[in-house]
């Protein structure tokens, strides 16, 4: 038996498949070596500190300032919390019919999480006790309607006090609604408001002013009271104190928030007993102490 010719054998070793074999047997090689024999998924989750740098300079582009390290921390959690559920999407195949990026497969992953977390309804007895626990939470705000006298700091000066005080008088020896003759200054700021909570006048006149109108005296004319513009005489004409509204009341709202808080609880339950599985090592440093 003979060799074959030279040409036949430069032939064979210019073949396409040939070349697509052997770089497929060295990429194979490479793998292993780089990776220990394993492959499997890796088990460590490394936040380097280029990484930090890029979740800082995220933050501050989106808003304008550093974070703080509260914020930083938070970050850095939510890097680790989106890493853990990537790479468990990954492990059971999520990511094989979709092409979304890896913050797609978190969310489906939530979603799973989301779905092991629905439970049977709850008893009345199970939402009572939730309500009484989260007493503030559907605290019925307090209600005030009253009526006020402006006088501009920034038009009369040093002025102003003297005059609400002088008007003051005036409307307090009336012991009435105001009328007109009364001196004030024109403004935006709504003469009366009837019905309204704290924060319905926090949002007009300011916090400090909410908290000095929780003090004025009923049916008579008193102040002046201190706002962001200026003083004002102020007539509290009816108040109703905060109320805790029985299950009855709203067990619709209390239903929702249970349900939310069980959905929150059941997902970090799901979210640890995944992390577990990792080992996770943060760059020195990288976590600021709050």
């Amino acid at each position: 038996m003979t060799d074959n010719p030279p040409a036949v054998r430069a032939s064979f070793w210019r073949e396409p498949l040939l070349h697509f074999l052997l770089i497929g047997a060295a990429l194979f090689l490479l793998y292993r070596v780089l990776n220990g024999g394993d492959t499997g998924a890796p088990r460590e989750i490394v936040v380097t500190p280029s990484q930090v740098a890029a979740l800082k300079e995220n933050f501050s582009r989106t808003w304008l300032r550093p974070p703080t390290p509260v914020e930083m921390n938070g970050l850095i959690d939510d890097y680790v919390r989106e890493e853990v559920f990537y790479r468990e999407a990954i492990a059971m195949g999520l990511d094989r019919d979709d092409t979304v990026v890896r913050r797609r497969l978190r969310q489906k992953m939530e979603f799973i999480s989301e779905d092991l977390a629905q439970v049977q309804a709850p008893s009345d007895a199970e939402l009572t006790k939730f309500l009484e626990s989260h007493r503030d939470q559907f605290l019925e705000p307090s209600r005030v309607s009253f009526e006020q006298v402006y006088f501009s700091t920034e038009r009369r000066g040093e002025g102003a006090r003297r005059d609400a005080e002088r008007t003051l008088e005036a409307l307090q020896f009336r012991g009435a609604a105001r009328g007109p003759g009364y001196p004030g200054d024109p403004s935006l700021l709504p003469p009366t408001m009837d019905d309204a909570s704290p924060q319905d006048v926090a949002n007009a006149f300011g916090e400090a002013f909410a908290k000095q109108l929780d003090e004025a005296p009923l049916q008579q004319w008193s102040g002046p009271l201190q706002s962001t513009y200026g003083l004002h005489l102020v007539r509290v004409t009816t108040r109703t104190a905060g109320a805790h509204p029985s299950l009855a009341e709203i067990r619709p709202m209390v239903l929702r928030e249970w349900q939310a808080e069980q959905t929150r609880r059941r997902g970090d339950e799901f979210y640890q007993s995944l992390r577990k599985k990792y080992e996770v090592r943060i760059a020195p440093g990288a976590r600021a102490k709050p």
